[in-house]
């Protein structure tokens, strides 16, 4: 039986930090969430496109909410701890110290935010080179990645911020840094956001061509030589000092960290599924995609050879599951696109009132309304005359085209993985949307696939916990900690009644996106 060895009564802390909050559970060693507890946490944005938070304030919300979910228990059963968190560029000077990344020269604003597209210049010079790493992010590189933000620190505040820096972070690696005093960084990190390449290391070529030939002079000391594999346990645990701030024992084992999508897919994408009727039972995990849900959308699918997805990020070696490849498509900010379009409504005042009358979120207001509707036919087909291409924010993937302006399609994304390689069947939902019944069924009406919802929607926590569990040697491996500590909690299938009407809707979105480069092209003509 996995984990078999552990003593009765074990305990893992998990932390995420998202966009706007931290939050932390308490999980035992089954994966149940035994406590919950969220903070807020500041942004700031000084200008349009440049969005920003401090490590200083996120720190101090971990430590708010990791002493609230160990309270009440025998702190001394608590084996591991786990962080994850958004993959923000966090700054630091070589006493470790915040450097400002703003023209005002607010030190404490030491964050540029995942969402930050003041690079877009940057990123463009960078994939006109067309570098070979390029090959392993979809062939663009996103303007939310490192490189183009670290170019323009250097471009456009050598003297505040680049020339003093002696740290440069991935949030998740800051994290776990501060717990430790260990500057290891994540692979998970390294790989995904920084061109770092599992097989081969940094590749001194590109910070050359692209003009950050500054790590290859330190032999990238400031962004990461010592790399290891998530939920390895790093140095000698928990400080004293961060074992104080955060209402912890000290030295239990603390994990390298991962990004928070990543999270999820670790907390989700191993559970059992015997019993449901499920094609993928009985295959592969690498026919499960995991789909997180939140402020942006991402669907992380694994593989055992490289597979190169055209706008797909990917192919990283060991990136989620060790020893797999993993593609990462996805969506930013879907989540907070649907609250734009309904908080933007002139009738969204109406709307609020009612459902605080109700004592109702404004979503399950409008849910139970289109409940009323469902009775006569499906939600879906009230979108029959109503095409819209929903793009707000760029096409992260499988277009990769920041011009792009909303939502996604996950049978796009789905069905580019699988003609590069996948394959795919079932889809693994976590993240808030996850709890929206109606987002849900209409993933599985559109793709077609049936959708995993986990017991635990807070999955990405589980995931975070599940590499406390991984650090402390309680289990003999990420997969084992998967198996044991992800479960299903619902299967929603697809109305294949309805196939036919989302097959006609597929097929017009398809359209939208050939319209919406001819349109380019016309208006970039002589």
């Amino acid at each position: 039986m996995p984990g078999g060895d552990q003593e009765p009564g074990s305990y893992y802390v998990g932390v995420d930090v998202g966009t706007g909050s931290v939050r932390a559970a308490l999980v035992d060693q089954r994966g149940i969430i035994l406590a919950f507890a969220d903070q807020p946490i500041n942004r700031w944005e000084p200008q349009f496109n440049h969005h920003e938070q401090s490590s200083e304030d996120i720190w101090a919300a971990c430590c708010v909410v990791t002493k609230q979910v160990v309270q009440g228990i025998d702190v001394n059963q608590i084996r591991g701890l786990g962080f994850d968190a958004t993959c923000s560029l966090v700054v630091l000077d070589k006493q470790f110290r915040p450097l400002p990344v703003n023209h005002e020269g607010q030190s404490h604003r030491n964050i540029i935010m995942w969402l930050d597209h003041r690079a877009v210049s940057q990123v463009h010079r960078i994939n006109e080179t067309k570098h070979h790493v390029l090959q392993c992010v979809g062939g663009v590189m996103s303007v939310e990645m490192q490189a183009p933000k670290l170019l323009w620190l250097k471009e456009n505040l050598r003297e505040t911020c680049w020339d003093k820096a002696g740290h440069f972070f991935d949030l998740p690696d800051f994290l776990s840094w501060k717990a430790t005093g260990v500057t290891a960084r994540s692979l998970c990190s390294l790989v995904c956001k920084w061109t770092y390449s599992a097989e081969k290391g940094w590749d001194d070529s590109f910070w050359k061509m692209v003009g950050l030939e500054d790590f290859v002079a330190d032999n990238y000391s400031k962004i990461g030589n010592q790399v290891l594999p998530p939920g390895a346990s790093l140095g000698n645990g928990l400080t004293p000092e961060a074992a104080k701030d955060l209402g912890l024992p000290a030295g239990i084992a603390v994990a390298a960290s991962l990004i928070d999508a990543h999270a999820g897919g670790l907390g989700v994408i191993g559970a059992d599924v015997r019993g449901y009727g499920l094609a993928c039972e009985g295959q592969p995990v690498t026919s499960r995609l995991a789909v997180i849900c939140g402020t942006s959308s991402c669907h992380m699918g694994i593989s055992k050879d490289p597979i190169f997805v055209p706008g797909v990020w990917g192919p990283y070696f060991s990136a989620m599951v060790p020893g797999f490849w993993l593609n990462e498509g996805g969506q930013s900010v879907t989540g907070k696109l649907i609250d734009h379009m309904v908080q933007g409504h002139a009738a969204f005042p109406e709307l609020q009132a009612k459902a605080t009358a109700r004592c109702q979120s404004v979503y399950a207001y409008l849910n139970s309304h289109l409940d009323l509707i469902k009775k006569a036919r499906p939600v879906g087909f009230l979108t029959v005359d109503l095409h819209v291409w929903p793009d707000f924010h760029g096409n992260r993937s499988p277009l990769a085209d920041l011009t792009l302006k909303g939502m996604f399609g996950t049978r796009l994304i789905v069905e580019a993985m699988e003609a590069a390689g996948h394959s795919l069947s079932t889809l693994f939902l976590c993240g808030g949307l996850s709890k929206n019944h109606l987002f849900v069924q209409m993933h599985a009406d559109i793709t077609g696939m049936p959708v995993v919802l986990s017991q635990e929607v807070e999955s990405v926590l589980v995931g975070a916990a599940i590499l406390g569990a991984c650090a402390s040697g309680d289990f003999a491996s990420v997969q084992e900690a998967m198996a044991r500590m992800s479960k299903v909690g619902k299967v929603v299938f697809p109305r294949l009644e309805d196939k036919r009407y989302y097959d006609k809707k597929y097929q017009v979105f398809l359209k939208l996106v050939e319209h919406q480069k001819e349109y380019a092209a016309i208006m970039k003509g002589e």
